[in-house]
């Protein structure tokens, strides 16, 4: 195998210093143009061909993304994982991915750091403690949030209360009027601000609480948002004597077990139980299934495009923006 030609041959080969030829691969103006010349000679004659990573160190650029978030084997994570890899085609970065898990993904989180600060970070639906912010603060890399706020960071963060207000609405205007929820496990600000504004929806139109209706399932999984736990939340209304006339489910795997869970009951969608999901992924088109679109892909490459202007141009401005939601109304709320 031929020998690899290195820095320090094409240093030999022009008679100089090899901090000058990492000049010369750096487009320094501090080199002569004389000298510029002998050193892409040498560059040429030689085939040198620097290593990418090196020439960031050099340069101190970021090379790799580390993406924490508490799950990659949802729809929901897997959409905005699919919009960070095909923006970062585009560019010369590549990342990592750092499962937190959905149990004290905060705490987690803080075990991540304390193994070492990578060069920039992508933030998903993980809450920012004070002392997770004091950490990256003075770790002084760029940091982006997605599906999180804190005033000192970028942030790309969902307007769930209206969502949540939406997904109720649609469901009042199809013309039901008992109407149920399933909810997550998790104690989250997308959890809660979900339900705040579906709650708030049937308080404006002047419709009942039924708590019974108001259902968790017992399958813990993804902090709730799974199909176990909307098959089950069914479960558990029929055994409390009675089912809503609709179900809001906050996440669309929830409303793809609740269907399932009502067809075996021979329940017909929608003619006799309307049932409205929450992400839009892609299964819920080709279900038929009412829902609210969060733009999870385009999220996803909006977060890297706003890495990549911090790593590239140092900008340390804050871009703090909220991602409205969509209506997606199709036959499963459709009431005849």
């Amino acid at each position: 195998m031929a020998k690899k030609n290195t820095i320090y041959d094409v240093a030999r080969v022009a008679n100089v210093a090899i901090s000058t030829v990492s000049r010369v691969l750096n487009d320094s103006p501090y080199v002569s143009e004389e000298t510029k010349k002998r050193v892409q000679k040498a560059i040429n004659e030689l085939d040198f061909r620097p290593q990418v990573n090196a020439r960031k160190l050099a340069r101190r650029e970021a090379q790799i993304i580390a993406v924490a978030l508490p799950t990659f084997t949802t729809p929901f994570f897997n959409e905005v994982l699919k919009g960070v890899k095909d923006r970062l085609k585009d560019t010369d970065l590549d990342f990592i991915i750092y499962n937190t898990g959905s149990e004290n993904s905060e705490e987690t989180l803080k075990m991540f750091l304390d193994r070492g600060i990578p060069d920039a970070l992508l933030i998903i639906s993980i809450n920012i403690e004070d002392e997770i912010a004091r950490r990256l603060k003075n770790a002084q890399i760029p940091v982006v949030l997605v599906g999180a706020r804190h005033n000192d960071f970028n942030f790309f963060f969902w307007n769930n209360y209206k969502g949540g207000y939406m997904a109720g609405e649609h469901l009042i205007k199809q013309g039901y009027k008992r109407i149920g929820m399933v909810r997550s496990h998790s104690k989250s600000i997308v959890a809660d601000f979900r339900e705040k504004g579906f709650r708030e929806v049937l308080k404006t139109y002047n419709l009942p609480f039924d708590e019974n209706f108001f259902v968790k399932g017992i399958t813990r999984k993804h902090s709730g948002y799974s199909e176990e736990a909307g098959y089950e939340a069914v479960q558990i209304m029929k055994e409390r004597g009675d089912l809503p006339e609709a179900i809001f489910c906050t996440n669309d795997a929830q409303a793809i077990g609740v269907i399932h869970a009502l067809q075996e009951f021979k329940y017909r969608i929608p003619e006799d139980i309307g049932v409205m999901g929450y992400d839009n992924i892609k299964t819920a088109h080709y279900l038929g299934l009412s829902t609210i679109d969060q733009k999870m892909y385009d999220v996803g490459m909006m977060s890297i495009d706003r890495l990549t202007t911090m790593i590239k141009e140092k900008d340390t401005s804050i871009l703090q923006k909220e991602i409205e939601p969509k209506l997606v109304a199709r036959n499963s709320t459709r009431r005849p």
